[in-house]
């Protein structure tokens, strides 16, 4: 099928702690909602079946609870796929935002997924009713070809967020296409968690997720491109992520990923948005009798074999012949092993180990989890690289519990700066990268120069080590890593 997102740059409220009436809300909201036309018709005409667009991308961000009321619209949960805002703009008031975007995807007769702040009037006696009498939340909302609703989902995963409420319970949200099935939907912060995101897809056995997004990219383990490919990859299902553009603020990183290829955007440098438009094959619930076309899709990508563990937990891993993962570090290894050292990265105190030399063994542990690397590089370059490993709580901007295995490019030369956020490389370097990892929920991530994307040759479960190899990235290496989500002891 042909799915496109959009990089939405958003027009912003100079000041958007002032209060302001519904209309002026109303003018501000619309300017961007002009942009979103354009390029609904420029994604209908070159094939679109589908088009999302980005969290925050119609209102902006940094509101307060009661400044942000004007722009919130009413958005009935219990009609959805029986209420056509388009046609039946009378039913409910303050609708109009939802209208706009419903008389898009019917007049461009594609499905249409969007972001913004929905309101709801509760009882104040009602236990979790707040003060004002209202709740308000950060809703995406899906829309047929013809303009119907058909889906709500109310973010559950709030990141700073004073104006909106959780949910009393995770929305499981998903709708149906003629064109690839089941698409579930969340939103951002969300894509870290097991409720909604995991549970989700596991539930209902979705393929196809929709994902409005206002990520803050992370280097060297949380960009948004890195950990939208990686999340694909992981579940074995196609992504379809819309970014915000705002580089001042570190937001950018959009694409449509399956669990094999990306079409991805990631500008720090220029100014507007970014229209993805890709084709990209159906994946089936059940992968592994999938379409023929499917399974050519793959081998022209990887004539490598590859494992569909993702979910299923199972053992099934391919390698070529020969191909072993040592159990454990020769013991020569480890008489002349580098010394460890600790340096921060993404606010966690991670346990290093330089990589040195041409070639090697190396091994690092923390608490339960033993990282191990074999490791050679096509030309000695003078770049520092260490392997690290972090397993613990990670609390800042966010409490969930990581185990991580990570072979990442020091910013400079000293053990210091190995943690830094580095965007460039240039060494070459074939590894094959594994660890004990305690949970079965394990990201692969592997990023190249330039925040660009590379796949893995090999990765999967071996001995109850997870693994992943690489024989020559296409550019110098940023990070590979094994990022384990350890959802029962966040």
């Amino acid at each position: 099928y042909v799915a496109a997102v959009y990089e939405h740059e958003s027009i912003l409220s100079p000041a958007p702690a002032a209060l302001v009436e519904r209309r002026s809300a109303l003018e501000l909201m619309g300017r961007n909602l002009d942009i979103y036309e354009q390029q609904v018709q420029a994604a209908a005409r070159q094939g679109a079946q589908i088009i999302v667009f980005p969290e925050d991308g119609i209102h902006g961000f940094n509101f307060t609870r009661s400044s942000i009321y004007p722009y919130l619209d009413f958005i009935p949960y219990s009609h959805s796929g029986k209420w056509n805002p388009c046609r039946e703009p009378y039913l409910f008031n303050d609708t109009e935002v939802v209208q706009r975007l419903s008389c898009m995807a019917l007049k461009n007769k594609i499905f249409l997924v969007a972001n913004l702040g929905s309101k709801q009037p509760c009882e104040r006696r009602e236990p979790r009713c707040p003060a004002d009498g209202r709740f308000q939340f950060n809703t995406n909302v899906a829309l047929a070809a013809d303009g119907t609703l058909l889906a709500t989902y109310r973010k559950h995963n709030l990141y700073f967020e004073l104006a909106f409420d959780t949910p009393p319970e995770p929305d499981h949200a998903f709708f149906d296409t003629p064109f690839a099935g089941k698409f579930g939907m969340f939103t951002c912060f969300d894509i870290l968690f097991f409720e909604p995101a995991v549970n989700l897809i596991r539930r209902y056995n979705l393929k196809q997720i929709v994902y409005p997004t206002a990520w803050m990219n992370q280097l060297p383990l949380l960009s948004a491109v890195e950990f939208q490919q990686a999340f694909a990859t992981a579940f074995n299902v196609n992504i379809l992520a819309a970014n915000i553009h705002h580089p001042t603020l570190g937001m950018t990183g959009s694409g449509i990923y399956t669990p094999v290829k990306s079409f991805i955007y990631h500008n720090m440098e220029s100014y507007g948005g970014k229209l993805i438009v890709a084709e990209i094959p159906v994946i089936t619930a059940d992968y592994k009798t999938n379409s023929e076309s499917n399974e050519r899709f793959r081998e022209n990508l990887h004539d490598s074999c590859r494992t569909s563990m993702s979910t299923s937990l199972d053992d099934e891993v391919c390698f070529k012949e020969q191909e072993e993962i040592p159990d454990r570090v020769p013991e020569k290894g480890k008489e002349q092993s580098p010394p460890s050292f600790y340096a921060e990265m993404m606010y966690d105190n991670f346990t290093f180990v330089p990589v040195w030399g041409e070639k090697g063994e190396l091994q690092v542990c923390a608490n339960t989890l033993c990282c191990y690397l074999n490791y050679r590089r096509a030309v000695l370059t003078d770049e520092l690289y260490a392997l690290g490993v972090f397993d613990g709580l990670h609390t800042v901007h966010g409490t969930y519990y990581v185990q991580a295995c990570a072979l990442v490019k020091c910013g400079g030369l000293s053990f210091s700066t190995c943690g830094q956020e580095v965007t460039d490389a240039t060494a070459l370097i074939d590894f094959q990268l594994w660890g004990n990892m305690s949970t079965p929920y394990i990201f692969p991530l592997l990023l190249t120069s330039g925040i660009t994307l590379d796949f893995a040759d090999h990765m999967g479960w071996k001995n109850n080590h997870y693994f992943l190899s690489k024989n020559r990235t296409s550019s110098g290496l940023l990070t590979a890593a094994i990022y384990g989500r350890w959802y029962e002891k966040d």
